[in-house]
């Protein structure tokens, strides 16, 4: 038993650096998108005052790990044996979930899946309890502590629907007084503000921190607790003197407020959501200590213990997993994968959209523009004018993608002042809100109040959030299924089903980690989207956009070689994959569609006329593309549906096509990724053998008809090849005549 539990506690502290590096990948974004998202400090800053921040918070965060020891469960109906299975399930599920995540970039929250685990397990050990005792399923309610699960979901529902709300209004507000041109203003208004802002700050996330600190006595903590009054009007004063002096000395006072707020909503959030990373093996181990100084049997030994307040987490613990959350920070590719799509969804750009439109997303943004119609009808026309002036944006020509921020330092300034304040005040009520929802929803609000989801962008970004609060939801139901089946089979297995589950779940973890590896690179490879940045001149927008033909051209020969081969072999499988490879070749070349607005304003005015080569020449090369998906999309559905296999002499014909085209994307391929186009007519004339060869094909096929017996499926497949592949053809034909054009108009331009 002795070397046993030396296996699980070793298991635990594993599981526990594992649980905290998940977590904060996904956490990361809570803390780090304001201060990355307008630019206002160096990403190192920003990184070494969050890495600052996570240490203190960590410390102050002892008094929240009875949440993970008694808040869900009564400890004094569950055998030690219960217990470590009700712990080891939690962490196991939770590393998995949280590894999901990360993986797809989506920020979910971390309490939630703790506060469901925890349920998922401690109700399937019930059940098995009762089950195997009284069979009385009313005694459920005495194994779950209710009031205390309960009191903890509606907190964290209420915290969404306030940090919207809050956060909406306090931007709005801001945004009236500040404008977008927020620099005139910050010598008056940015003196009271910057006060206000960092008193908040400074109460809650340090004044009410230390409440839940277990070194701080409790006669400084009393003293606390009768003076709230006179410290939150004592911190307003001396904040906005110091506000004042250093706007005096011309130290932006919004950049001090989004480093102080990184800071405070990155020590809220480790005093907050450590209990979710931490909280069950510490107290596991702490169950391991009181069952050895009991020395009695595990499965008749009640952990009664477990629900003392007088229970605190050592120091070194704190420190050390404060430690690792930061190495995680500053190392974790994951992280910043789910801060892009918070960004994505608050961004004042509207170039490019990480989500597509839904029904129910369109139906509310109707609405709401129904909305605004009639408010703006029954609203006196001078106020109308007078607040719409106050969001008026400044235009930048010549927008920098890598310089210019997803938002500006007031929007940041908001996020963190009115996220830090809700998460500090739910960690000294001892409610374990959850930090995604908080400074999420916040950020949403803010953004809403911005006018960020204007007309050209509302409906993807409110279908992104409602895709990410789905998958809170089915965070929580995947958060309580998975926990209840680990610990079932835990209990029913156990040590057989605890080593089972370990390999499962390194594997899993082995396996997620070298897919989002490749899922990066991938990313870092594709050269078909143009950044802002990139392209200003005649010469660039030429090399950009022959890199750009020669990429499309030599994938569409591949493709369309396979496509012809596949369906002569009849094979289901392959044109499965070479369709699904086309259709993600098609949505690469559309999401550079999206960037033309800003490809074209950022041109220089030489260049300007260039750009209507590369929107045509783009369009030339969807159109090749959406021929090439046709075919692989009617091949597929042929086979897939079973019809009789294209004749011997029928995939002789294509192939003789494919190799023809084949030759001559080759030859298109080396003159673009050459730039060597001294041969552009040579090459454009024969294009005419290849229709030549489609045409007698054609001919052929219908005196075939005719004449002998045929299968009117296949006939129909080999006319839509043919048919699609002229089109090919000729779209490819035409691409070249511009691109000759293009030469002509430069020469006569030098």
């Amino acid at each position: 038993m002795e070397h046993y539990l030396y296996l699980v506690i070793i298991t635990l502290i594993v599981l526990a650096v594992i649980d905290l590096m998940v977590g904060v990948s996904n956490d990361a974004v809570n803390f780090l998108n304001s201060g990355i998202g307008s630019k206002a400090l160096s990403f190192r800053v920003i990184m070494m005052l969050a890495s600052a921040g996570i240490l203190c918070g960590a410390i102050f965060s002892s008094g929240m790990m009875e949440i993970a020891r008694s808040g869900i469960y009564v400890p004094s109906m569950f055998s030690f044996n219960d217990v470590m299975v009700i712990f080891l399930a939690v962490m196991i599920t939770d590393i998995i979930l949280l590894d999901v995540f990360n993986y797809f970039g989506l920020p979910t929250s971390t309490t939630v899946s703790i506060v469901f685990e925890l349920l998922g397990s401690a109700v399937c050990l019930a059940l098995y309890k009762i089950m195997n005792t009284t069979g009385d399923w009313s005694t459920l309610s005495q194994y779950i502590n209710t009031e205390k699960a309960s009191e903890i979901v509606i907190s964290i529902l209420l915290s969404v629907a306030i940090s919207f709300t809050l956060g909406m209004i306090v931007q709005y507000v801001s945004r009236v007084v500040f404008t977008f041109q927020f620099e005139k203003r910050l010598k008056t208004f940015g003196i009271f503000f910057g006060g206000i802002a960092l008193a908040l700050i400074a109460y809650f996330i340090i004044i009410k921190g230390l409440k839940s600190v277990t070194f701080i006595s409790n006669d400084v903590k009393s003293w606390i607790n009768e003076h709230e009054i006179l410290l939150v009007f004592g911190s307003f004063i001396i904040f906005t003197l110091l506000s004042y002096i250093l706007t005096k000395l011309n130290i932006n006072i919004l950049k001090v407020i989004i480093g102080v707020g990184t800071f405070g909503l990155a020590l809220s959030f480790a005093g907050n959501d450590l209990v979710n990373f931490i909280g069950v093996p510490v107290a596991a181990i702490q169950s391991i200590g009181f069952f050895k100084a009991a020395g009695a049997d595990p499965n008749t030994y009640m952990m009664s213990e477990l629900a003392s307040s007088d229970i605190v987490a050592p120091m070194w613990i704190l420190f050390a997993s404060g430690i690792v959350m930061i190495f995680t920070l500053w190392t974790s590719k994951k992280a910043r994968t789910v801060i892009e799509t918070e960004m994505s969804l608050s961004s004042q750009d509207s170039s490019s959209e990480k989500f597509q439109p839904n029904a129910l997303s369109r139906l509310i943004v109707r609405g709401f523009v129904n909305l605004g119609n009639t408010l703006s009808f029954i609203m006196p026309r001078t106020l109308q004018a007078r607040l719409d002036s106050r969001f008026d944006k400044a235009t930048n020509v010549h927008k920098q993608s890598k310089e210019e921020p997803m938002f500006d330092m007031v929007r940041a300034s908001v996020n963190l002042m009115v996220a830090s304040s809700l998460i500090a005040v739910g960690t000294s009520l001892k409610l374990p809100l959850s930090t995604t929802y908080v400074t999420f929803m916040v950020a949403m609000g803010t953004a809403f109040a911005d006018r960020a989801w204007d007309r050209e962008t509302a409906v993807y970004r409110v279908s992104g959030v409602f895709h990410v609060i789905g998958g809170w939801f089915f965070t929580a139901a995947c958060a309580f299924t998975g926990a209840f089946i680990i610990a079932y089979f835990l209990k029913i297995g156990g040590i057989v089903s605890f080593v089972v589950a370990l390999i499962v779940l390194a594997l899993l973890l082995f396996q997620n980690a070298r897919s989002h590896k490749k899922k990066v690179a991938e990313q870092a490879e594709r050269k078909l989207s143009l950044e802002r940045s990139d392209i200003r001149s005649m010469q660039q927008v030429t090399e950009a956009s022959s890199n750009q033909i020669s990429e499309v051209i030599a994938k569409a020969n591949l493709f369309y070689k396979e496509v012809i081969e596949n369906v002569c072999k009849n094979d289901l499988t392959s044109l499965a994959i070479n369709k699904k490879l086309i259709k993600k070749l098609n949505k690469d070349l559309d999401s550079t569609n999206d960037n033309l607005y800003n490809f074209i304003r950022n041109l220089d005015d030489n260049s300007a006329k260039s750009s209507r080569y590369y929107i045509i020449s783009l369009g030339y090369l969807q159109d090749i593309i959406e021929n090439l998906y046709i075919i692989s999309n009617n091949t597929h559905n042929h086979v897939d549906n079973n019809h009789k296999p294209l004749k011997q002499s029928r995939c002789e014909d294509l192939n003789l096509v494919a190799d023809q085209l084949g030759n001559w994307y080759a030859e298109i391929y080396n003159m673009y990724k050459r730039f060597e186009f001294n041969n552009i007519d040579l090459v454009m004339k024969k294009r005419n053998k290849i229709q030549t060869t489609i045409n007698n094909l054609m001919d052929r096929q219908i005196q075939d008809i005719r004449t002998t017996e045929s299968s009117p499926r296949n006939t129909r497949l080999y006319f839509s090849i043919l048919l699609e592949t002229n089109e090919m053809v000729s779209s490819t034909f035409k691409l070249l005549r511009l691109h000759k054009e293009f030469l002509e108009f430069k020469q006569a331009n030098k």
